[in-house]
């Protein structure tokens, strides 16, 4: 008896990387499910621009660690690359300059391997008891690399999350579930249009 089987579509969803800290690794969910990562997957299904979603975060990652592992992460074909770190560079008030350094690295070292991809860039707040110098510098270097590498820009990635007890884990850092579900908001509202820019050319 021979079994028919019919041959497997491929799957031509564009790839999109999240490489970043804790927030994207959802430290403290009880699954990766309630990621803000999973969520935008979900709106991107919605929006019929389903995605394939790939979660590099990693808890505790500063840009220079996600400087030093990008040759990792890059080891398969991506579209889109969602670059969300600096968070622990100024939670540890590291030099907002090596920031922006490390993070100019990351989109240009993709580039090279991956000419066509396209980049989002997450904006991060420091925060404010390093003083109003460093808070403003740390908050320029995400516009800077944007413009200057021609990357969207999620301006604060936190917003209307950070700062908000109901939506955050008991350490008032990482967000909840809740607060995933408003991150997600947040990036899918720049990702949206490239990923539907992104179908036009494909």
């Amino acid at each position: 008896m021979v079994v028919a089987t019919s041959p497997e579509v491929p799957d031509d969803r564009p790839v999109v990387v999240f490489l970043g800290t804790s927030l994207t690794a959802g430290l403290g969910l009880a699954s990766d499910e309630d990621t803000y990562v999973a969520r935008v997957a979900e709106l991107a299904a919605s929006a019929g621009t389903p995605i394939r979603a790939v979660n590099a975060g990693v808890s505790g990652e500063t840009s220079a660690g996600g400087l030093r592992r990008l040759d990792w992460v890059l080891r398969e074909p991506l579209d889109v690359l969602v670059l969300e770190l600096g968070a622990n560079d100024g939670l540890r008030g590291q030099d907002p300059f090596a920031l922006e350094n490390n993070l100019t690295e990351i989109v240009r070292r993709t580039r090279t391997r991956y000419p066509g991809v396209r980049v989002v860039l997450a904006g991060m707040e420091a925060p404010p008891n390093l003083g109003p110098l460093y808070t403003s510098a740390f908050r320029s270097i995400f516009s800077a690399v944007a413009e200057q590498e021609g990357a969207a820009l999620v301006p604060f990635l936190l917003d209307g999350v950070a700062g908000v007890p109901a939506l955050n884990q008991s350490d008032l850092i990482h967000p909840t579930a809740e607060g995933h579900v408003v991150l997600a908001e947040n990036v899918w509202e720049v990702l949206g249009p490239v990923l539907t820019e992104l179908e036009a050319t494909r």
